[in-house]
């Protein structure tokens, strides 16, 4: 694998196994206002995108999805604390290898920065990241260009010497679309069947990155 100055990670699914997180609160949601049963595989499939689509996707157009959302983020806020968050196997390593070989990392993620810093903290990484992108930090997002071209800003990043790992075709399309190369990570939910656009790379494991 070519060697980047730059990398881009996704959060939710790349670094971070939130899969349990996300689905209960999307199934406290759904249950309260529209009566509805989600099962796992479907809220899997919406991953990715921002809520907001994700609320529409599951819950259809008719309700107020602004209330509802405000709803889900207090939900998942106050559960953060007693609902496990793990990273996945050998992030530490990875990100602590290549910090010492001067790379430039950041976060560009659909996840609102406070529950995102919450998930940093919790898993002791904050330190490895120049730069963190959230939906607030951009008009358009995931699978825009903006979000990674934003992040590119942020860090000087050329591009051809800045690659975004995710684990959703929305990571793949916006690094694409932003003419970066991009990593695809097979430890999640989403198949390589799944993605609209090949990958440059795709990895089984985060130790790939550093050739280990």
């Amino acid at each position: 694998m070519k060697i980047y100055d730059t990398y881009l990670f996704d959060a939710d699914g790349t670094l971070f196994d939130t899969i349990d997180l996300i689905c209960t609160c999307f199934q406290y949601v759904a249950g309260k206002y529209a009566g509805k049963v989600l099962v796992r595989e479907k809220i899997i499939k919406g991953i990715g995108l921002p809520l907001h689509d994700q609320l529409a996707f599951h819950l259809g157009d008719s309700l107020d999805h602004s209330m509802i959302l405000d709803d889900y983020r207090d939900f998942q806020m106050a559960i953060l604390g007693t609902t496990t968050v793990t990273l996945f196997p050998h992030v530490i390593e990875t990100l602590q290898a290549l910090k010492t070989a001067g790379k430039k990392l950041a976060v560009v993620t659909s996840r609102k920065r406070p529950s995102l810093d919450l998930i940093l903290e919790a898993t002791d990484t904050a330190q490895y990241f120049d730069a963190l992108v959230t939906p607030e930090d951009t008009g358009k997002h995931k699978p825009h260009a903006e979000p990674v071209l934003k992040a590119m800003v942020m860090l000087g990043a050329e591009k051809t010497q800045t690659v975004f790992a995710g684990d959703a075709l929305y990571d793949i399309c916006s690094g694409a679309h932003a003419g970066i190369d991009t990593i695809f990570v097979t430890w999640s939910h989403s198949p390589l069947t799944s993605l609209p656009t090949a990958p440059t790379w795709t990895i089984d494991s985060m130790r790939e990155l550093t050739g280990i």
